[in-house]
C-alpha cells in the first residue's frame, strides 16, 4: 500500500480507499469527507471482515475452555496482544494491558499504582495541552491524596514551555502525565526530554499516546517512557478496546484494578492470589471480538507502515494551512512548525460559533468536529468557548482539503453580516 520514493514513503490512495466502504457514502447528495479522525476513524473491509469471521466461526469465551473454539478465540485474542506489543516495541507482550480505552488505561493507573504511590503533598505535572482523559483523573487524585497539581504551560504558538520544568520538577514529584500529541493543536511533545527530566528527579513517565501511535512511528523503548496508553478506534479498529503498556516491573508491583474472573491465582474463603500479568489486569470477560479485529487493524498499518503515515499527514497539513493562510476571517491554532505537529487542524470563524460552522459544512457532506474537544483548559488560555477541528488520516487526499476550503467558502457566504461586524 505505500509506494517508497527517494524522499519518504507514500500512498497509493485509490486502492487504500477501496478498502474503507463507508468512503462511498453520500449525505445530502454529496460524497462523505470524513475530516474527524481526531475523534474516530473509519474501519476497513479486512477490519469487518474479521469481526464477522470471529462471530460466525470462532465466538466463544478464553482462557477458560479446552474445545475447539475456545482455543481458537484465546489464540485470535493474545495474537493481538503480540501484535500491539511489537507495534510499540514492548519488551513482552506481558506488558501489554487491554482496557475498553485509553481513559481506562490511565485511570488504571491513577487508581492502582499512583493511589499506592501518592503521599500527601506530592506532585502531578500534567499540561495544558491534556484531554480531559488525562487531567480529570489526576484531579480527583490529587483532591484525594492530598497531593499538588502542577502544570507546564504553553509557548505563544502552543508548544510546551519547557523552561519552567527546572521550577515545576522537584523531589516531591511522583508522576509527569502528558499527551504525546495535542487532539486540538496537533502538537507534539517532547516525550524524550520529559522523561530524562523526569527520571532525574525520581518522577514516573505517563504518555496519553491516543493521538499519536495511530498516526506515527511510536515506540517505548525510545520514549523512555514508564506507562503509555492509546485506543484501537482512533486506528481503524472497534470501538471498546484500549491498550496500556507499562514497564514489567511496575505492573508487577501494582494491585489489582478489579477483582473477579480471569485475575486471580487461587481464592479460598479467606484468601486470593493474583493470576499472572497480562490477567491480574484483566478481570473478567473482555471485548473479544473487537480485540482480535484490532489485531487486523495493526496489521493494517504495518502492511502501510507508519512512516507513510506520517509523511502523508503532514503532507496534507502543509498544503490545507498553506490553503487556509490569508484568509482574515479565519483563526488559526496550532505551532508553525510541522515536524512538531501532527495532523490536526482547530480554527475559528471569526464571529460564527464552531457549532454554526460544523453544520453548515455538514450540508455539504463534511464531517468536523466543533466544541472544546475534551480539553476545556486549552480553550480557555485560546480564550475562546471553542473551535471547529478537522483532522487527517491515511485515507485523506487533497480533494477532501479542497472541499474544507470550499465549505468554509460557503460558511463565509452565510454568515458575511456576523464575520463583517467581527472584522
Amino acid at each position: 500500500m505505500a509506494v517508497e520514493t527517494a524522499s519518504a514513503p507514500t500512498l497509493d490512495l485509490a486502492a487504500l480507499r477501496e478498502d474503507f466502504p463507508i468512503l462511498r457514502r453520500r449525505i445530502n447528495g454529496r460524497p462523505l469527507v470524513y475530516l474527524d479522525n481526531a475523534a474516530t476513524s473509519q474501519k476497513p473491509r479486512q477490519v469487518l471482515d474479521t469481526l464477522i469471521h470471529f462471530y460466525e466461526h470462532s465466538n466463544a469465551n478464553i482462557h477458560r475452555g479446552v474445545h475447539t473454539l475456545g482455543a481458537e478465540a484465546t489464540g485470535a485474542y493474545e495474537r493481538t496482544r503480540t501484535l500491539a506489543a511489537d507495534l510499540i516495541g514492548a519488551a513482552s507482550s506481558e506488558e501489554i494491558i487491554f482496557t475498553r480505552n485509553t481513559t481506562e488505561a490511565i485511570n488504571l493507573i491513577a487508581y492502582t499504582w499512583a493511589l499506592e504511590a501518592l503521599q500527601p503533598g506530592d506532585e502531578i505535572v500534567v499540561t495544558r495541552l491534556e484531554h480531559h482523559s488525562n487531567l480529570v483523573p489526576w484531579l480527583r487524585l490529587a483532591q484525594e491524596r492530598e497531593a499538588k497539581l502542577c502544570v507546564i504551560e504553553l509557548t505563544p504558538d502552543g508548544r510546551l514551555d519547557l523552561d519552567s520544568l527546572d521550577e515545576l520538577l522537584t523531589e516531591r514529584t511522583k508522576l509527569v502525565a502528558v499527551g504525546h500529541a495535542s487532539n486540538v493543536l496537533g502538537t507534539i511533545a517532547p516525550v524524550e526530554e520529559l522523561a530524562r527530566r523526569a527520571h532525574a528527579v525520581g518522577a514516573r513517565l505517563l504518555v496519553d499516546a491516543a493521538q499519536s501511535v495511530p498516526h506515527q512511528p511510536v515506540n517505548v523503548q525510545e520514549l523512555s517512557c514508564d506507562f503509555l496508553a492509546f485506543s484501537a478506534h482512533k486506528m481503524l479498529g472497534p470501538t471498546g478496546v484500549g491498550v496500556l503498556w507499562a514497564r514489567q516491573e511496575l505492573l508487577e508491583a501494582m494491585p489489582p484494578f478489579l477483582g473477579g474472573g480471569s485475575m486471580i491465582g487461587r481464592v479460598t474463603l479467606d484468601r486470593v492470589t493474583w493470576n499472572v500479568l497480562p490477567y491480574k489486569l484483566e478481570a473478567g470477560t473482555p471485548n473479544i471480538a473487537d480485540v482480535v479485529a484490532f489485531g487486523t487493524a495493526i496489521e493494517y498499518l504495518q502492511r502501510v507502515g507508519m512512516a507513510a503515515v506520517r509523511a502523508h499527514e503532514r503532507e496534507l497539513l502543509a498544503y490545507a494551512l498553506e490553503q487556509l493562510a490569508d484568509r482574515p476571517e479565519l483563526e488559526l491554532y496550532g505551532p508553525t512548525d510541522l515536524d512538531q505537529r501532527g495532523g490536526v487542524i482547530s480554527f475559528n470563524v471569526r464571529g460564527v460559533h464552531s457549532h454554526d460552522v460544523s453544520t453548515i459544512l455538514d450540508e455539504q457532506a463534511i464531517a468536523v468536529r466543533a466544541g472544546h474537544h475534551c480539553t476545556q483548559p486549552l480553550h480557555e488560555w485560546l480564550d475562546v468557548a471553542g473551535s471547529t477541528r478537522a483532522s487527517f488520516y491515511l485515507y485523506n487526499t487533497p480533494a477532501d482539503v479542497d472541499a474544507l476550503v470550499s465549505g468554509l467558502d460557503r460558511v463565509k457566504e452565510v454568515f458575511h453580516r456576523a464575520i463583517g461586524r467581527a472584522l
